[in-house]
């Protein structure tokens, strides 16, 4: 028979009554109404059964620590971070039961803030407290808590300085908008998310810091918390895990924060884990123990320090982040050295023209992938874009001098094999360029805004070479100097204009992605994003023209396509031309195909397509 003595909410006398005492039995030795200024004598053999509140339980555990007694805790409807933090059910009847049929309690470890309990989670920053729904009682709440932050971030997302002192570690001078500070995983939907190898008794307490550079970085954080899936288990990118024993945050201001739900403030907070420090029993979903390091973690690369600190702390965060001195230098030496035309460059543009050329003239497609690869074209354009960005003349001289040489030597390279091939019938790779439309334009602005963040984030440059092969730039330069070797205007013509397509649409989209990315404020670049608009709007007219022929092409082919007409059935159907239309047929018939049935034939194709067609026929017939 155990000596239970429980201790419970006044206000729920009533239930105490009626469902609690009659479960208990025999058991119970002394029921008791929970206040303040509780005294009790109870014996080592006694066990304490509370039915209380998170705040009437945080007045409990200091004097149940005090004294060494044994407590379980019953789910009391305001009992919300203390059973989510001890793992405590929800059904009142299985606690009781699980009471009833306990044999002993265990030694728990209990984390603090300035000496008061803390049950479940800390959130530092008042920002990141509306957003995590921390003050939140309730499923509803919180998600109408986290929906109505989305339309504050604008106007009140700010980073604030904090000092952080871990155990043994060197005092931390950063900024961030806040910090997730639970005892183990299982506290709070963010740490359960990635925290799944923590647990309760382990002697350590988890700290996420939070530091975004910008409102679009925390949005896509907020978004994800949304839609994290199960499994996922990785921290934002501007996210830092501190795991420790005891942990100090000094900040100059005072510290707005909320501890399980309560919003307050302090000039410095102590957090300490007391390990082993409670005599309790563990709630059914709590877990007592875990293969994992015990070893503290100190993960603090991501953090703004020094200057990047002090211009976060200046202003709200900006739409978009800007990028700090060191990531724009690095980033503009090496734009710089790409802008020069050296002779490795020329080398490279000759031999990947002299290769596209062939590849053109025999009709094959990995060869012309293998020109793409080796093209050296990309480097100057990216450039260039950065130049046109922040209006820098030097680099956009550069670049274009680059992209000119290279140009004028892949012109002659092309002409130079074009005289001496005796080819001179075009095939479907030649032709495949010299027919740009909008679709052309749409591949060049995918590959700029590619080859734009690929240069700006040095883990993914290594992807610039299948930027180069979407955006195919040499070919196009090889097919333009074929149709002048052979004097082709209508060739030369289509394949300029392709690739002056790729090139506008190209500095356009790059230059975007880098004022998107922060390398240049919006009154620099205004001037050369407006000319690059311009230029590809002028570009852009032409290409609607041949893409609204490639849409009617398609149409022809779609309509007549396997249609009956006279007895035959039309195959094979090429537009070779729109204005006039001129087809390519295959007809397929049985008997002789007289020049009477063939007008007939071709009045019925004019008469579906509403225009005169010129037809230029393939005879099949069918023989049985």
């Amino acid at each position: 028979m155990k000596s239970i003595v429980l201790l419970y909410d006044p206000e729920a006398e009533e239930r105490v009554t009626e469902t609690i005492v009659p479960r208990l039995g025999a058991d119970l030795k002394l029921k008791l109404a929970f206040n303040t200024t509780l005294s009790v004598d109870l014996g080592k053999e006694d066990f304490v059964v509370t039915y209380l509140s998170d705040e009437q339980l945080k007045e409990l555990l200091p004097i149940a620590l005090e004294h060494e007694w044994r407590i379980a805790l019953l789910p009391h409807p305001e009992l919300v971070h203390g059973r989510q933090g001890f793992g405590v059910d929800n059904d009142l009847e299985d606690c009781l039961d699980q009471v009833l049929e306990a044999e002993d309690t265990r030694n728990v470890d209990l984390l603090t803030l300035n000496d008061r309990p803390v049950f479940n989670t800390v959130v530092i920053g008042e920002s990141l407290s509306l957003m995590s729904s921390t003050v939140a009682k309730n499923g509803w709440e919180r998600f109408w808590k986290k929906f109505r932050y989305f339309f504050r971030l604008f106007g009140m997302v700010k980073s604030h300085r904090y000092i952080l002192q871990a155990e043994d570690k060197e005092e931390l001078d950063t900024a961030a908008i806040g910090m997730v500070i639970v005892q183990h995983g299982k506290s709070n939907l963010l740490s359960r998310k990635v925290l799944e190898d923590s647990y309760i008794n382990d002697g350590k307490m988890h700290a996420m810091i939070l530091a975004p550079k910008s409102i679009s970085g925390l949005l896509w954080f907020a978004l994800d918390s949304f839609f994290r899936k199960k499994g996922k288990t990785s921290l934002p990118p501007f996210a830092a895990h501190i795991k420790t024993a005891a942990l100090s945050i000094c900040s100059d201001d005072a510290i707005e924060y909320a501890q399980d739900g309560k919003l307050l403030t302090a000039k410095k907070l102590d957090l300490k884990v007391s390990p082993k420090a409670l005599k309790m029993l563990p709630g059914r979903h709590l877990d007592m123990e875990g293969n994992v390091s015990e070893e503290d973690v100190f993960r603090v690369k991501v953090l703004p320090r020094g200057e990047v600190r002090d211009e976060l702390l200046k202003r709200k965060l900006p739409l978009i982040h800007h990028a700090s001195t060191e990531e724009f230098k690095e980033l503009f030496s090496s734009l710089r050295s790409s802008s020069r035309t050296s002779n490795s460059y020329l080398v490279l543009m000759v031999l990947s023209t002299f290769i596209a050329t062939l590849g053109l003239f025999g009709n094959s497609s990995p060869v012309i992938i293998g020109a793409m690869i080796l093209a050296p074209l990309m480097a100057p354009i990216i450039s260039l874009s950065m130049g046109v960005l922040r209006q820098d003349k030097k680099l956009i001289l550069g670049s274009a001098q680059a992209i000119g040489w290279g140009m004028l030597l892949g012109y002659l390279c092309a002409m130079l094999i074009t005289w001496l091939t005796p080819l001179n019938i075009s095939n479907e790779e030649i032709m495949a360029r010299v027919r740009p439309n909008l679709l052309d334009l749409g591949i060049a602005v995918g590959s700029g805004i590619a080859g734009a963040y690929a240069s700006a984030k040095e883990e993914i440059a290594k992807t610039l070479a299948g930027v180069a092969i979407a955006v195919a730039l040499v070919p196009p330069l090889a097919v333009s100097g074929i149709g002048l070797g052979w004097m082709e205007w209508s060739i030369f013509q289509g394949a300029l204009l392709l690739l002056l397509t790729n090139l506008a649409g190209m500095v356009m989209a790059a230059a975007l992605t880098f004022l998107l990315l922060g390398f240049s404020p919006f009154r620099l670049a205004r001037k050369g994003i407006a000319y690059s608009l311009i230029v590809v709007g002028v570009i852009s007219l032409p290409l609607f023209f041949g893409f609204m022929d490639m849409v009617r092409e398609k149409d022809v082919i779609s309509t007549l396509d396997g249609y009956q007409v006279n007895g035959t059935v039309l195959r094979d159907i090429t537009v070779r031309g729109i204005n006039p239309v001129r087809l390519t047929v295959k007809i397929v018939g049985e008997g002789n195909m007289n020049e009477a049935r063939l007008k007939s034939i071709k009045a019925e194709i004019e008469q579906i397509l509403g225009e005169e067609v010129e037809l230029e026929v393939t005879l099949a017939v069918k023989v049985f």
